[in-house]
């Protein structure tokens, strides 16, 4: 009997322990599991998290290109109105030279430098005033400048039927133009270059309101 009996309370001592043992089992595993379904549910709300920031960022990033893209095309569109408008004054100023009487020498056979120092004298004086004035400049180019505001005067009167008392000297220049090269012989049998230079006069003439 007494056998029996410590053979009954190591079976019941072992079903205990069997039964603890499981018990602690399941309790981790339950442990396990809520810990790894709360690292997922922390996983997927990080990853929601960052998506979110993410989808923001590109949001941001999209504004501030359109942003950039409209100050882009404001800036285009400034300028090409700019533009416009120079090409505009351009024109205006082209026609208005067009049609502003005026008198062109090409190619005269004197240098712009010579030329420049008589034109400076006439501008902005009246038509009769310059002609006195060339008269009595004893310099080169007084005659071929003579004659080219002549002509310019002649255009005026002609063309677009102005009055030659009211005429003035509005613009005057000369340009260098093409240069010619020519040798004279030097000592030793060696040649010295001359430079025959020419220069394109111009005359334009206005009226006094």
């Amino acid at each position: 009997m007494e056998a029996s009996e410590a053979k009954k309370t190591r079976t019941t001592s072992k079903t205990t322990t069997a039964k603890k043992t499981t018990a602690t089992k399941t309790t981790t595993a339950k442990k396990t599991t809520t810990k790894k379904a709360t690292e997922k549910v922390e996983k997927a709300a990080t990853t929601k998290a960052k998506k979110a920031v993410a989808s923001e960022e590109v949001k941001e990033a999209k504004a501030t290109k359109a942003v950039k893209a409209t100050k882009e095309v404001e800036k285009a569109a400034v300028l090409t109105t700019n533009k416009a408008k120079r090409k505009a004054k351009k024109a205006e100023l082209k026609e208005a030279k067009r049609l502003a009487p005026s008198a062109t020498l090409k190619n005269a056979r004197i240098s712009a430098r010579k030329v420049k120092i008589v034109i400076d004298n006439i501008r902005g004086k009246n038509v009769n005033e310059a002609i006195a004035i060339l008269k009595f400049t004893p310099k080169a180019a007084s005659p071929l400048v003579e004659k080219l505001l002549k002509s310019a005067i002649a255009n005026a009167e002609n063309n677009s039927m102005m009055d030659k008392s009211k005429l003035y000297v509005a613009e005057v220049y000369a340009n260098q133009g093409t240069t010619m090269k020519r040798i004279r012989a030097a000592t030793q049998g060696r040649a010295n270059r001359i430079r025959k230079r020419t220069s394109h006069i111009t005359i334009v003439l206005k009226e006094r309101a």
